[in-house]
C-alpha cells in the first residue's frame, strides 16, 4: 500500500514575529481559465486552515502577480525570507529552469526553493480520491484507468506521472483486484489520452475512467472531456492531500534539522 503521509505541526512559528516567519510562496503554472484561480484559492484556504499560514501565489504564465512580482512585493513589505514551493506535478522546464532563474534575480529577500510535488504518495492518494468521486458520479466502477498528465519533452519531466501510475495501480489492486492503469499525455508525448482510451476500449473495457494528473482547470482539462472516457476525474490542487504536502515541503525547508512531529490522519 502507498503509506499514509504525516501531518505537519507548525505551531512553534506562531511565537515568531511576522517579519521573521518565512513566507510560503506557491509557484503555480497559471491559466487563462477563470476556474483555475478559484481552485488555487481553495488550496490556499486549506493550507491556512491546516497550517495557520496563508500562501502567497506567484504565477509562471497567464495570471498576475507573476512569481517575480510576488517575491518583489514580499521584499518591499519587509519580509526577510520566503520558501518557494513549486506547485507542479513534474520536473519539466518551469521547475528546473524558469523558477530557479526568477529566484536568482537580485532582491532583498532570502529564498529557499523546495522540491515540487512529483512522485509523492499524497499525489497518488489525491488521484485515487478524485477517481472515486468520479466513479460515484458516473454510478459504477472503472474497469480501466488512464492517468492523464500534462506531458514534458524534458528528461525526467514525466517521472512524476509514471510514479503516480504505479502508485495508483497499487491502490486499485488492493481495493478491487487488477485494473489496467495506463499513462497518457496532453502534450509533448504519446500516447495521447484519446489514444489510450481507444486502446483500452479496443481491448474490451467499457468503464474507462480518466484520472486527471493535473492540478487546476485549464485547456488540458477541457480537452479531457472530449477523450471518449466513461468518467473524467477533477484536477487535484484543492484536494486536502495536496495542502498537507505543501505544508510538509514548507516545514522541511524552515526547520530542516528538526524532526517532524507526526500523527496519523483520520
Amino acid at each position: 500500500m502507498v503509506p499514509a503521509p504525516a501531518l505537519v505541526d507548525l505551531s512553534p512559528l506562531a511565537a515568531t514575529s511576522h517579519a521573521h516567519v518565512p513566507a510560503l510562496v506557491l509557484a503555480v503554472h497559471g491559466s487563462a481559465v477563470p476556474e483555475a484561480g478559484a481552485t488555487i484559492r481553495r488550496l490556499c484556504d486549506a493550507v491556512e486552515a491546516h497550517g495557520g499560514i496563508r500562501p502567497v501565489v506567484g504565477h509562471m504564465d497567464h495570471q498576475e502577480p507573476s512569481l517575480a512580482q510576488a517575491l518583489d512585493n514580499l521584499a518591499e513589505t519587509g519580509r526577510r525570507r520566503a520558501v518557494v514551493v513549486p506547485l507542479l506535478l513534474g520536473d519539466g522546464f518551469h521547475r528546473t529552469v524558469d523558477i530557479p532563474e526568477v529566484l536568482a534575480a537580485p532582491r532583498d529577500l532570502e529564498t529557499v526553493l523546495t522540491e515540487g510535488l512529483s512522485g509523492e504518495s499524497d499525489v497518488a492518494l489525491a488521484l485515487y480520491g478524485r477517481l472515486r468521486e468520479a466513479e460515484g458520479l458516473a454510478g459504477g466502477r472503472a474497469d480501466a484507468v488512464v492517468v492523464a498528465a500534462a506531458g514534458s519533452s524534458r528528461a525526467g519531466g514525466n517521472d512524476g506521472a509514471r510514479t503516480a501510475v504505479s502508485q495508483l495501480n497499487v491502490l486499485l489492486d488492493a481495493e478491487r483486484g487488477p485494473v489496467p492503469v495506463l499513462p497518457a499525455y496532453c502534450s509533448s508525448c504519446e500516447p495521447t489520452v484519446a489514444d489510450a482510451v481507444a486502446m483500452l476500449r479496443a481491448a474490451g473495457h467499457r468503464n474507462i475512467a480518466v484520472a486527471t494528473h493535473l492540478l487546476a482547470p485549464g485547456r488540458f482539462t477541457r480537452a479531457l472531456e472530449q477523450a471518449g472516457a466513461w468518467a473524467v476525474a477533477e484536477p487535484l490542487a484543492d484536494h486536502p492531500r495536496i495542502a498537507r504536502l505543501v505544508l510538509r515541503r514548507y516545514e522541511a525547508a524552515v526547520r530542516p534539522a528538526r524532526r517532524m512531529r507526526v500523527s496519523v490522519p483520520a
